[in-house]
Order: C-alpha cells, then sequence, then structure tokens
C-alpha cells in the first residue's frame, strides 16, 4: 500500500454537530439532507502529527452491509489493517464505529465532514454522490457489500391477516416507507409496473423501518415497504407477510461503500486498508455462515435465523465487494427516477465509481472475482445446536426431513419457484402441482403459477409437509 503524509494538526475534539444516530433523532438528520451542510466545518479524519482518527458510518441491521459494518467491526479486521499500516507510516490510527438506521444520515455526516466511510443502499449511494457534489464535498463509490441480481433484498409485506394479495390493491392504502432508501425505489418501481401511480394512488409515509414496522403492527398503515432484514424479521415474528418480492422486478439491488474525496485523496492507504478488511471479512462470512449469522445476531440483536436468510449460503445476499458492470449498470437506470422524483440531482455513475482503490487491496485476483456470479439457492436445513446446515435437491426433499425431523428444525429455507429468492420454508405460500411442491415468497406469484398450470393449486404448509411424506423421492433436481 501507499505511504500516507502525515497532515498538520487539526485536534480531536469533535465539534457539537456530529451527526450520531444515538443522539439526534433519524428523522432530523434525514431532514438534515435538504440543509446546506458545509457550515458545521470540521472533518472525521481528525489528527495531528503522530495520531489519526477516523469515522466509519454503518447501519448494524441493515445486515447485508456487515461486511463493512457490524461484522466488520466484531473481527477488528479494519484495526488490525491500521496497526499494520500505522507500523508503516509512523502513525497510530484509531477508528470510531457510528451506527445509523438509513443511509441519510451517514450521507449528512459525510457531507459535514464527521464520517470518512460509509456503507448504504443503491438510492443512498446516488442522493449522496448527488448531495455531495452539490455542497462540493464529493464521495466516490469503492466497493459492493451484499447485492441481490434481481432485487430481493427489499420487500412490501402486509399484516399477516390482510386481505391484500397483490399491489393493485394497494390502491388508496396507506404504504410506509422510508422515502430515497433502496425500499422506496423498490415500491416505486413496482406500483408503477402494477399501473399504479406511486404519488397519487397510495398514501406514502415517510417513515424509519422501526417507526413503520410499528405502523403496521398498530394497523396506522396498510403495507410496509423496506429493505433487509425488515421484512424477514416481521415475517418470522409472525408480524407480517410478504405482499411483494423485490425479485419480481428483475433489476439488481446493491449496498455499497462510498468515502469521501477528500478523505481518499488523502490518505489512500487507509481506503485500501478498509477494502482489504473488508475482503477478509467476505471470505470469513462465506467460509463460516452460520457463525457468521451468529456474531451479527448477538451485536444486533436480530434473531439469528432472519440473518442467516439474508447472509447465509444462498442466502438473499450476494457478498461480493467487486464492482460488477450489472450493478453499476442498475446504478445508472436508478439515476432518472430519483431525479424524476426530485430526491437527487443528476449524477454520472461512472464518475462516481472508483473501484482502483479495490483492485490494489484484491491484487490480481481482482478480474476473476468481478466476473463471478452467485449460484443459485437451494432449500436449507438449519438444525437446532448444529454449526453446520444441509441442502437438499428439491423442495420436496426439504419437506421430507422437516416433517420427519420434528421438533429439531431450527429453520427451514427454499427459494421461491419463480423470482428464486429465499424464504422460511413456513412462511411461504405452498402450490402443489402435479407431483410437485412448489414455494413462493407471495400469495400473488402463487396464483399467477396456479393460473399458468392447470390442476395446481394453493395448499397450507401442513398440507405441503404431509404432501411431501406421501410422495415418492424425486431421483435428481430440477
Amino acid at each position: 500500500m501507499a505511504s500516507v503524509a502525515r497532515p498538520q494538526s487539526r485536534g480531536t475534539t469533535p465539534s457539537r454537530c456530529v451527526t450520531s444516530s444515538r443522539r439526534i433523532a433519524p428523522a432530523v438528520l434525514a431532514a438534515a439532507l435538504l440543509l446546506p451542510l458545509t457550515a458545521c466545518g470540521g472533518s472525521a479524519d481528525a489528527s495531528d502529527s503522530k495520531s489519526v482518527t477516523l469515522t466509519v458510518g454503518y447501519q448494524s441491521k441493515t445486515i447485508n452491509t456487515v461486511t463493512a459494518g457490524t461484522l466488520l467491526r466484531s473481527l477488528g479486521y479494519f484495526e488490525s489493517a491500521l496497526k499494520a499500516q500505522g507500523a508503516r507510516d509512523g502513525i497510530t490510527y484509531k477508528v470510531e464505529w457510528q451506527d445509523y438506521a438509513t443511509g441519510a444520515p451517514i450521507t449528512a455526516a459525510m457531507i459535514a465532514g464527521k464520517v470518512d466511510i460509509g456503507s448504504m443502499g443503491d438510492f443512498p449511494l446516488l442522493i449522496n454522490a448527488s448531495r455531495g457534489k452539490q455542497l462540493n464535498a464529493p464521495t466516490r463509490l469503492v466497493s459492493v457489500t451484499g447485492y441481490n441480481a434481481r432485487g430481493a433484498l427489499n420487500t412490501v409485506v402486509t399484516a399477516p391477516d390482510s386481505a391484500l394479495k397483490s399491489l393493485s390493491d394497494l390502491r388508496g392504502k396507506k404504504v410506509s416507507t422510508s422515502v430515497g432508501s433502496a425500499a422506496d425505489g423498490t415500491l416505486v418501481r413496482a406500483l408503477e409496473q402494477a399501473g399504479l401511480d406511486p404519488d397519487k394512488d397510495i398514501g406514502k409515509l415517510n417513515q424509519q423501518p422501526a417507526v413503520g414496522a410499528s405502523a403496521l403492527e398498530a394497523g396506522s398503515v396498510d403495507a410496509l415497504s423496506q429493505f433487509v432484514a425488515w421484512p424477514g424479521l416481521l415475517a418470522f415474528q409472525g408480524k407480517a407477510k410478504a405482499l411483494y418480492d423485490g425479485g419480481a422486478l428483475g433489476l439488481p439491488t446493491l449496498h455499497g461503500v462510498t468515502v469521501r474525496d477528500a478523505f481518499a485523496d488523502r490518505r489512500p492507504a487507509v481506503v485500501e486498508a478498509f477494502l482489504a478488511a473488508q475482503i477478509r471479512a467476505t471470505a470469513y462470512l462465506d467460509a463460516h455462515p452460520v457463525t457468521a449469522a451468529e456474531k451479527v445476531a448477538e451485536v444486533t440483536g436480530l434473531p439469528a435465523e432472519v440473518v442467516y436468510l439474508y447472509n447465509g449460503k444462498g442466502g438473499i445476499a450476494t457478498f461480493d465487494p467487486t464492482l460488477k458492470p450489472e450493478l453499476v449498470a442498475a446504478l445508472k437506470k436508478d439515476v432518472p427516477l430519483l431525479v424524476s422524483a426530485k430526491l437527487a440531482g443528476t449524477v454520472n455513475v461512472s464518475d462516481f465509481v472508483d473501484d482502483s482503490y479495490l483492485k490494489k487491496a484484491y491484487g490480481a485476483g481482482y478480474a476473476r472475482a468481478a466476473a463471478t456470479t452467485a449460484p443459485a439457492s437451494r432449500p436449507e436445513v438449519w438444525l437446532k445446536g448444529a454449526t453446520t446446515t444441509s441442502t437438499y435437491a428439491d423442495p420436496a426433499a426439504l419437506l421430507r426431513y422437516v416433517a420427519g425431523h420434528s421438533g429439531t428444525v431450527r429453520a427451514a429455507y427454499v427459494p421461491d419457484a419463480t423470482t428464486g429468492t429465499r424464504w422460511f420454508a413456513d412462511k411461504s405460500v405452498w402450490v402443489h402441482d402435479g407431483t410437485d411442491l412448489e414455494p413462493f415468497v407471495t400469495e400473488a406469484t402463487a396464483d399467477a403459477w396456479t393460473a399458468a398450470h392447470p390442476g395446481a393449486r394453493i395448499v397450507s404448509y401442513a398440507t405441503a409437509l404431509s404432501t411431501a411424506l406421501s410422495t415418492a423421492p424425486r431421483q435428481a433436481a430440477k
């Protein structure tokens, strides 16, 4: 890694403008994006000639960012990398981690110079780029954390006993989302595909994820559109059912790491150290998916079963730091939507994306890694007390195993028959089609299947289990 020039002393006392989600209400922070933030002054990169303090903004509960946040922090890989860097350049590095609920306050803090490195979703990343350019505090996208090639990281859910069956049923209804988030983008696109005007045909409430979840439970909204891990959490808790699977969009959604230009230019070795640590954390997650899920669960308070739904082997999120062309292309498609919604100005995505630091951190393996694609998710069972999981050739094979091991299954996961989105087996909508048993995330996709397959019918989970036991095993997976 390149050596880093020592800066002039700036002092290490944080100003009162520091945007910590523990001290300032998230709604206030989100609103701050609309204000000129450069007046805050100062910098997260507080330093003197011998020491540097840098700040990382992350979202602990947005669990497809864990390789740049929650998991990375718990493993200590970044600190280790900085210790090694410090031995080379004679500087003592200190990391401050700031936890936020969404990407908007991270952007506010970055523009104010209070956060150096941040992770957030695709729409927030583009807003980050736009606001940074507008306020002369530019940023750059340097890596991806987690992505889903079809858009399944975002889901619209409704109450478990709701009569709503499809997005078309949302006309005239109240829907909670976090405006400007990746989940908001999914909602807007999905409504437009369903023939609804997102501005006129629904009542959209701009709420933080936790607030929206409470509103759904209280019945004050009819549906909730949110990003990982809220939909899976609410379904797991029996507080919601999926109404729309973001995987039906067929457009990649991602989260990534953004850094302030000024910081990256001043301390390129630190950016490379962060990305090397992220690569290492990604390798750990891939090698130890169950242990990684339990680590994240312990820190966040989320059930490990929910974390594994997204972050496990074959999970909804694919963890790969590389900036793949198809992901960059998806960002370019997002820009017009944000501009039309007046959430961002025009963004030159090609200028915003900078994989030079990641290529240095990767070395010769970058091109090969960037060309890889995620394998399809397979039916999977996690037994109580187990540190590994088992996969099955098809959903019926999984159901037979679950039916024969009552009381020992911690969680069972199956991919949607049409979108491939992984979901909890007991929360899926099951269709009996001849000798096949097919799982779906939503009732709408199950209905579409039965309409296209004469004789197919929706059955309960209990019926699917008993039917699987009475069906001869298939010889091979589909």
